[in-house]
């Protein structure tokens, strides 16, 4: 099943949040994007349906495989392109995150392994 935009944002979410905090609830997702928690509660249907996340009784979401290997996938993007736009063209940590978010979603594998080669190449001449 092919994963929109703001599922894919959701997912990456769901990993920043259980990576700070343990753990997920949608009153966390909710809170995280300024979202309302029927927003939440919809996508989390769609992710559930997809078997990218599972609900336990409690109230905690978690990341199936597929939704670890999805989230973090969006994850290396975001944080990638970041980082190219910082190095590259000398952008602000806040802008350059802000315009990552938009980008990882529309750009080519081709186009994101050429920006990860650069980036990496940056990052090791720097060390």
């Amino acid at each position: 099943m092919k994963i929109q935009e703001s599922g894919e944002n959701y997912l990456e979410t769901i990993l920043i949040l259980k990576n700070r905090n343990g753990f997920v609830r949608s009153v966390d997702i909710a809170n995280e994007l300024n979202f309302t928690k029927a927003s939440v509660s919809r996508a989390m249907s769609i992710l559930r349906k997809a078997e990218l996340i599972v609900m336990e009784k409690n109230g905690n979401i978690v990341l199936t495989e597929a939704g670890v290997k999805k989230a973090g996938a969006v994850y290396e993007r975001h944080t990638t392109l970041s980082r190219f736009l910082q190095l590259a063209l000398d952008v602000c940590a806040e802008t350059a995150a802000q315009d990552a978010c938009r980008m990882e979603h529309i750009l080519s594998e081709e186009t994101f392994d050429k920006i990860k080669e650069y980036v990496q190449a940056r990052q090791s001449d720097c060390e």
